[in-house]
């Protein structure tokens, strides 16, 4: 094997594996492998018709794309008349990124993933909330969509790579007043060498043991002195920290097949860039290698849509003083070749340096890592169309007739003179002074050929361009909300109408970006962090620090991209969603918690999809997930405390408390009324039986007459005895009446 197959064999696992077997004896037979040099053909042939591709046809048309974006002159303007620019491309491209990015980046997850089976919810979760945490954070997702959207929409496609990186950092740190002893220690690290150190006494000599005398006196051997010293150390720490890494990259430093459809089927796809020489050390090559290629292309600086994006940044021959910062072109290839002779093309990661394509790495491959957004995709054709594509001619056609109405209005402000030659000054003539005086020898030597303005006829020839472009982009004055003549005299249905009409080309976008280039990121960091990420990590996701493990994950998860589209506007929404959270709440206090409609999960979605459509991403800072650790924690410590009354049962208990006091009063009231009529009764029936007495001791006294007192008395105890039983009769029913109210 060569050089560069040498350099490799730590990188791939199945060169690894090749190697293992032949360093215990066992070679595998490979009869119809390639040779070196028919693999270096192959490579440099598709590296060479992928360049040419690119260079001479896109580039090409998105050059023009870029110059129309920023309103450049046309060329073909004339000196004295008017070169106003139409900004047609720009207006309608910054019309439609505003809602594009709000439609991916407003939302709390991006993307969602989702599970094959009941047993995977969790881990869908967690994995969505990771992949999410680690494009948007620790990649600044907003600037790299932004960054891929405006080339899509500008210049056909927006590229986004993803990749794990290794590189090596190298920093430097100080350390002054050390001794030797914590100097030792810092240099014990692996990976730390010492590039400058400082040795500085301290004091005076320090004897460390007494001169040794012999019995006369005589010193035979000197006393042993230490000088106390302090150190000054200056380190160089590597640092191999990897992690995945997205970048949205330039137009022109992508590559693919002439003939591809898509990336997935294209024979070669790549990445070229200059690279310094210090970039390419710390992925692992050799210093003196990359050197040696160094300075050789410049092959950016004859590009002319990376020289018109930056003009200032392309001094040709120019050459870095300093070996590290000199550049080196580097193209990082993924091609499809039949390297083992089993007949069928295998997908192989190929890494050129230099003008000669000199391959230095290759290794098998299992996926291609870039993600491609096209706004217009063409069929059975990897590049379609972008917005400046189908705004380039009307802006031409506007910015021509924009200034010739222009021209005649200034001809019809400032007509052109007749002036008899040397009749009249020069000078005043050309003074265009309001009220400035031309001398003349005769009269009427000087006359203005006065000129009506024309450029109304042409207004409406703009208004049919404006309608032109409004019906290819679907971006209206009505729909952006700028004109508000646009919208008089018209019923809201129609407005309605009109907006949904002209959002549907921006749903449209948005759907193809969502099941194109952001599918295949999402899914291409999934399974990056399932591949490289070897040990858990603490991870801060919904506010809280959790473990996370991808190891035990699932790479073929389904992909779900949360694309805020549809057919109601946010307003509309919000007030769907607010319907939908008041019949849940009425669900939930008639029929409680156990009811078979609503759950308090579903509850919360509703209010989350609430706060969401409102603008604010965090749900969890405002209303906790009820599966979540936090609120599962909180509902266990509740459980174990006393229940606490909730307001309206204290409020029925002091109303049932109130209502049986009341009872009783009532009662009380009645056994005294009841006492005090019995006691009346008794009162009275004594008083009847004393009256009796007297009047029949009256009678027998006067007449001589024996009254038996004592039957009287006892047929009045019988009477007294039937009121009794009656009284008590009565008392019982009282006492056994319901008591209420």
């Amino acid at each position: 094997m060569d050089q560069y197959k040498d350099d490799d064999m730590n990188g791939s696992p199945i060169d690894q594996a090749m190697n293992s077997l032949s360093e215990m004896g066992i070679e595998i037979d490979k009869p119809n492998e390639m040779s070196d040099d028919e693999f270096n053909g192959i490579i440099t042939s598709e590296v060479q018709d992928a360049i040419d591709y690119i260079d001479n046809t896109i580039s090409q048309e998105r050059n023009a794309a870029s110059q129309y974006y920023r309103g450049e002159p046309f060329g073909d303007e004339e000196e004295g008349r008017s070169s106003v620019v139409s900004m047609d491309v720009r207006d309608t491209v910054q019309s439609i990124l505003p809602s594009l990015m709000k439609v991916f980046t407003s939302g709390e997850k991006v993307v969602e993933f989702v599970p094959h089976g009941a047993e995977d919810v969790a881990q869908a979760e967690q994995a969505t909330d990771y992949i999410n945490h680690v494009f948007m954070q620790q990649n600044r997702g907003f600037s790299i969509l932004y960054d891929a959207f405006k080339d899509a929409l500008v210049r056909k496609a927006g590229i986004i790579k993803f990749y794990y990186d290794e590189s090596v950092e190298v920093s430097t740190e100080n350390y002054t007043d050390l001794t030797r002893e914590s100097m030792m220690m810092l240099l014990q690290d692996e990976d730390v060498e010492a590039s400058a150190v400082k040795e500085t006494p301290i004091g005076e000599p320090i004897m460390v043991q007494p001169p040794v005398m012999d019995e006369m006196g005589n010193i035979i051997q000197e006393a042993v002195m230490d000088q106390p010293m302090s150190y000054d150390l200056e380190l160089k720490r590597r640092t191999k920290n990897g992690k995945i890494k997205c970048e949205a990259l330039p137009p022109e430093e992508f590559l693919i097949d002439r003939r591809a459809k898509s990336i997935h089927d294209a024979t070669i796809v790549a990445h070229r860039k200059m690279a310094t020489v210090s970039e390419l050390v710390a992925m692992g090559y050799d210093f003196d290698m990359v050197k040696d290629h160094a300075g050789e292309d410049f092959q950016f600086d004859t590009n002319s849509e990376y020289y018109n994006r930056n003009p200032v940044a392309t001094l040709k021959n120019y050459i870095a003083k300093d070996d590290a910062n000199k550049r080196v072109l580097y193209i990082e290839a993924y091609v499809k070749a039949d390297y083992d002779g089993d007949g069928i093309a295998e997908l192989r990661k190929v890494c050129c340096m230099g003008d000669a394509h000199e391959i230095v790495r290759h290794e098998p491959y299992d996926h291609i890592p870039f993600a491609a957004f096209c706004p217009d995709p063409e069929p059975h054709t990897f590049f379609g169309q972008s917005l400046a594509d189908i705004t380039m001619d009307i802006q031409n056609i506007k910015s021509h007739i924009l200034r010739n109405q222009l021209d005649s209005l200034a001809q019809s402000i400032h007509p052109r003179m007749a002036v008899v030659e040397g009749q009249a000054n020069l000078e005043d003539v050309l003074n265009s002074e309001v009220g400035g005086i031309i001398r003349m020898r005769a009269p009427n030597m000087v006359q203005s050929f006065s000129q009506p303005f024309v450029g109304q006829q042409a207004f409406p020839m703009m208004a049919y361009m404006d309608e032109v472009k409004q019906s290819r982009t679907g971006i209206n004055r009505a729909a952006a909300g700028l004109d508000a003549d646009a919208l008089q005299s018209t019923t809201k249905t129609a407005v309605a109408a009109t907006v949904t009409a002209a959002r549907q080309h921006l749903e449209l976008i948005a759907r193809i970006f969502a099941e194109t280039g952001m599918t295949d990121l999402f899914k291409g960091l999934l399974k990056l962090t399932i591949l490289h990420q070897d040990q858990p990590q603490m991870v801060r996701l919904r506010n809280e620090f959790v473990q996370v493990d991808p190891r035990a994950w699932q790479a073929g998860f389904d992909v779900t991209v949360n694309v805020a589209l549809g057919g109601v506007d946010d307003e509309q929404k919000m007030m769907l969603l607010e319907s939908i959270a008041q019949r849940q709440e009425n669900v939930i206090s008639q029929f409680g918690l156990d009811n078979p409609l609503v759950t308090l999960s579903q509850y919360r979605n509703t209010v989350g999809k609430i706060i969401e459509t409102a603008g604010i991403k965090d749900v969890d800072n405002y209303f906790l997930d009820p599966n979540g650790p936090q609120a599962q924690q909180i509902m266990a410590q509740a459980s174990q405390k006393p229940k606490k009354p909730r307001p309206e049962e204290i409020l029925a208990q002091a109303e049932i408390a109130k209502t049986q006091a009341e009872t009783q009063a009532r009662i009380a009231a009645m056994n005294l009324d009841r006492e005090k009529m019995f006691m009346e009764d008794e009162r009275k029936r004594d008083e009847l039986d004393a009256k009796i007495s007297m009047e029949a001791l009256e009678l027998q006294a006067k007449y001589g007459t024996q009254i038996d007192v004592a039957q009287l008395k006892a047929e009045i105890e019988r009477e007294k005895m039937t009121i009794r039983e009656r009284g008590a009769t009565l008392r019982q029913m009282m006492n056994n009446a319901p008591r209420g109210d």
